[in-house]
């Protein structure tokens, strides 16, 4: 694996496996949203009855730190596919986000 990875490197990566199992007739948006919905889910779920103090410290213990970081990994792929399905550009959506976000909730005081 490179270290070196891009969002669209990510997103061909997804739509070849899609492909090599023929899973593009249900990588509709709907699926695929609420496919997201479940795995965000699944991510909730690991913290669900945890203290502030043990969410916290979750990364410290080796199999919740993979859990946590597989369930990540299957947000973000299916918020790519979505992405890719949609044609919208993850990293430009993002960016135009925070910057109505910067004029609707200004700094206190005014500075950035």
């Amino acid at each position: 694996m490179s270290d070196e990875l891009t969002v669209p490197e990510l997103q061909r990566r997804l739509a070849e496996f899609a492909a090599a199992r023929n899973w593009q007739p249900f990588h509709t948006p709907k699926n695929l949203a609420s496919a997201l919905t479940v795995e965000a889910g699944e991510l909730l779920e690991i913290f669900q009855w945890l203290t502030p103090e043990q969410a916290g410290a979750v990364m410290a213990d080796t199999d919740a730190a993979r859990r946590v970081r597989d369930e990540v990994a299957d947000v973000l792929a299916y918020l790519l596919q979505l992405c890719t399905v949609l044609e919208v550009d993850p990293l430009r959506a993002l960016a135009e986000k925070i910057e109505r976000n910067e004029s609707r909730f200004p700094a206190a005081g005014g500075g950035s």
